[in-house]
């Protein structure tokens, strides 16, 4: 009997390939142990990489030669025992999800039944795993939920399970390479959690005045429903009803009464995010949340047969890198979210297996994206049907979703946890809405001159930019995704004093302050927009209730730009909020809300609320799971990170020492995302045509020009008309 290696490191310590094996087996079969899925996470483990086994493998491994195709052997094993979800997952283990092909499919052409036609001889002969491995035995038992359903069900399944097995791989792989040492765990406990946060709540003592007594009914109500059964809540509660403490409340006692591993926020904007991720640090401890919206992918080239020993061995450091979602309470975006659901390439899909058994709350649900809306909303149903979910729709200005979740399943009802949704909205009404005509930005800047302490959003970064400059001066700020989070973190700091200490106060952002920011204004400029922005808008106004109602003008104002110059996502949500007006006085009402939302999704179209044909594609026997991945993208125009040198920023500059050296993990990902700017691949270009960019071998670009990081408007780019400068 030989010795089999699996990996190398580079100071050249060996890892036994039983060992890997073994050591992927047993976290792939405790993953999968979550929806009863353990004998084949443990499979999948166990003959993930039998092709390490060959001649052609172990010569390549020790010395040098061409690259060697080792996951086909384990696929070709589970063909065997005609395990067709095992053989796609180990096949997929290293490339990202395949697409299965058809019975013309040719050995080289990618797929998984044209790689099953392989035929293994002479040096990539694997037969050698005898000596180590039994011989796989067909699974007897699949889950029950998979038995008489449709296909979307098996696609869905089929993802889990290869999310378990790349995650194992990865972590497996992961201690090697650090010799032993964990870079991850020690988190605190869920009940640990629970306890924290109770804690801290018994701080706040007995609510004296009207507003917080409000709220203490809506957070006792979130801890009634938490004793209820898992599956689907809702939480309309309008802004100003501190939905935040009280989800958080619902979440950590339904999460330790039914042993739930982790609680996920999925917020719309990136913005929310900082704030909700801050409010939970502070209560929970910083170690036991991670913030994730900035998606590097270290994946582009998966499919390409270069000469990579790292990528071979199966030890890209920035793949083992990526995001995983391991610790107790994870804030991230609805894009993170569902194109992970979604997603084909192993950096994104290995965090999947982790959101089982947890319980999910939708912030700003009405913000699920249209043309995906029946995807998203088929997921969801999925994970709490049969992944022991728990997901709360919390929102503001509920759509009607209920309708949707309804057609997969009859237990997907949605049980609301505050049911008196008509007495909450008049009892925190605290604005009053008008429409205004501007001829120009200059007629805007000259009107909000006239107020010492106002918000204005606009639809667009460059009106923004352009807004604040004609009214740049001490007390006037700006907010925008071009500027990193810990920058706008910081200028938030000062709005809020400076709103606190009656000082003069005029800020002109992007819509990104508009959900979940906590801040008050005594009045609000909102460019004309769908009708739920512009309400989440108004609950900037008046937050606290310290003015009367009709003293506190939430202005909608139109510059009348030409329709035809305005992307459909934006110009359509306008012009139904036009029609509302016209036909319903009080456009804040429950009936005007329901109005907005249901035209809206009737103009749309039903078949546009899947315009890609997502679900129909995943419910036949042979889905083409790469392809499917490609077109589900929420924001259709990639963007990449650019990280933000700041010279006198010490954690800045040791964050960008270590990226300058190659240091990847996650830990390091994690500190630098507080730095980074997302731009879309126009602005990219343009950036990087005129050298502006330093590439790290990390899939990571660096500003190197500080001329063009503005410290009041942030990265400055040269806007043109596009997608981008309205995100």
């Amino acid at each position: 009997m030989g010795t089999y290696i699996g990996h190398t490191s580079e100071e050249g310590r060996q890892q036994l390939l039983i060992d890997h094996l073994k050591g992927t087996s047993l976290l792939a079969e405790r993953f999968a142990s979550i929806f009863d899925a353990a004998e084949w996470g443990k499979m999948a483990g166990l003959y993930h990489d039998t092709g390490k086994y060959s001649a052609a493998f172990q010569q390549r491994i020790l010395e040098e030669g061409p690259r060697v195709d080792h996951s086909t052997a384990g696929a070709l094993l589970m063909k065997k025992i005609k395990n067709g979800p095992l053989a796609l997952c180990i096949a997929s283990h290293h490339s990202g999800l395949l697409n299965i092909g058809t019975k013309l499919s040719k050995a080289d052409d990618g797929t998984l039944k044209g790689r099953l036609k392989k035929e293994l001889k002479g040096k990539l002969d694997y037969s050698a795993y005898r000596q180590e491995l039994p011989e796989p035995l067909p699974i007897r038992k699949a889950p029950a939920f998979l038995y008489g359903k449709d296909q979307f069900y098996y696609s869905f399944f089929i993802r889990m399970l290869f999310s378990c097995l790349v995650d194992a791989d990865f972590l497996d792989t992961e201690q090697f390479v650090n010799d032993g040492k964990v870079q991850r765990g020690g988190f605190a406990t869920m009940q640990e959690l629970h306890d924290l946060f109770f804690a801290y709540y018994a701080t706040f003592g007995e609510p004296t005045t009207p507003i917080n007594q409000k709220r203490q009914e809506i957070y006792q109500q979130c801890l009634d429903a938490a004793e209820k059964e898992p599956g689907m809540f809702s939480l309309t509660v309008p802004t100003g009803g501190g939905k935040t403490l009280s989800s958080l409340a619902f979440a950590l006692k339904h999460a330790v009464k039914y042993k739930k591993q982790r609680i996920i926020y999925i917020i719309p904007y990136t913005s929310i995010i900082e704030q909700t991720a801050d409010i939970f640090r502070n209560i929970l401890g910083d170690g036991n949340i991670i913030e994730h919206h900035m998606n590097v992918d270290y994946d582009k080239d998966d499919n390409k047969e270069d000469n990579d020993k790292k990528e071979d061995d199966g030890l890209n450091r920035k793949k083992l890198a990526t995001e995983n979602w391991d610790a107790p309470v994870i804030v991230t975006t609805n894009v993170q979210f569902f194109e992970s659901l979604f997603a084909a390439k192993t950096s994104r899909c290995r965090k999947v297996h982790n959101i089982a058994n947890s319980v999910l709350i939708f912030d700003e649900a009405q913000m699920l994206p249209e043309p995906y809306l029946r995807p998203c909303i088929r997921s969801i149903g999925e994970l709490v049907a049969n992944y022991r979910c728990t997901a709360v729709l919390c929102t503001a200005t509920q759509p009607s979703l209920e309708t949707y979740f309804s057609q997969i399943g009859e237990g997907l009802k949605g049980r609301e946890i505050c049911p008196d949704t008509q007495g909450l909205y008049e009892f925190f009404r605290r604005v009053t809405y008008r429409f205004m005509d501007v001829d120009s930005l200059e007629s805007l800047a000259a009107q909000l001159k006239e107020h010492e302490q106002v918000l204005c959003v606009t639809n667009s970064k460059k009106d923004a930019r352009d807004l604040y400059q004609m009214m740049a001066g001490d007390g006037c700020y700006h907010l925008s995704t071009f500027m990193y989070p810990a920058h706008r973190r910081r200028v938030l700091a000062i709005i809020r004093q400076r709103l606190k200490d009656g000082l003069s106060c005029r800020v002109i952002s992007t819509s990104l302050i508009q959900a979940g920011v906590d801040v008050d204004f005594p009045v609000v400029y909102r460019e004309i927009a769908g009708l739920d922005s512009i309400i989440q808008a108004g609950g900037r106004c008046n937050r606290e209730g310290k003015q009367r109602t009709e003293d506190s003008t939430v202005y909608i104002y139109d510059l009348h730009k030409p329709m035809n110059r305005i992307p459909a996502f934006v110009r359509r949500p306008i012009e139904i909020t036009q029609m509302v007006a016209k036909h319903h006085a009080d456009i804040a009402s429950a009936e005007s809300i329901k109005a907005y939302f249901d035209q809206l999704h009737y103009t749309i179209g039903e078949d546009q609320l899947d315009s890609k044909n997502i679900l129909k594609r995943l419910e036949v026997n042979t889905p083409d799971f790469t392809e499917i991945a490609k077109d589900f993208k929420l924001i259709e125009e990639d963007s990449r990170p650019v990280f933000i040198p700041i010279d006198d920023d010490l954690d800045n500059q040791k964050i960008l020492t270590q990226l300058r050296a190659g240091v990847c993990n996650r830990s390091i990902l994690r500190k630098a995302n507080q730095y980074m700017v997302s731009v879309y691949e126009n602005q990219f270009e343009k950036l990087w045509e005129t050298n502006k960019l330093d590439a790290l071998d990390l899939g990571l670009y660096v500003l190197k020009d500080p001329m063009r990081y503005d410290p009041d408007t942030g990265l400055v780019v040269n806007m043109e008309d596009g997608i981008g400068i309205f995100l």
